[in-house]
């Protein structure tokens, strides 16, 4: 059972970790292609957030699992709320210290990002909940 936990644990990473990659590579491809260099900055501030959510959602989700997995429904609730409220923080942040103008931009490929990982988040953890 634990080991069926971190092996899960450690797919949800590694499968992050290469959806992130993609991101960044499609993303990067996009800016040579169309020479949008404005969205170098959004692709790094989206790459970390998606990177540090990921890990810290692994981390936490196996910490929960096996030690009071009577608490996962609340976890997945909370956790869900957390990342809103991050992504939020987030986008606030970059709003004060880049101003209006590029808001646009980074908005586009933070959003692209959260929602891909939303995305991903979802399907997994619903695939582990129907095994259980």
């Amino acid at each position: 059972m634990i080991n069926d936990i971190n092996n899960s644990s450690r797919r949800y990473w590694k499968n992050s970790l290469w959806l992130i990659t993609g991101l960044t590579l499609l993303t990067l491809i996009v800016v040579q292609v169309f020479r949008l260099n404005q969205i170098l900055v959004p692709l790094i501030v989206s790459c970390i957030f998606s990177l540090l959510i990921s890990f810290s959602y692994s981390y936490f989700w196996r910490l929960i699992v096996t030690k009071h997995p009577d608490n996962l429904t609340a976890f997945y609730t909370a956790s869900s709320g957390l990342r809103m409220l991050l992504a939020l923080i987030t986008m606030l942040v970059y709003y004060l210290v880049e101003g209006r103008s590029v808001m646009l931009p980074f908005v586009i490929v933070f959003m692209t990002f959260y929602f891909v990982m939303l995305i991903y988040h979802t399907i997994f953890f619903s695939k582990i909940a129907s095994r259980s």
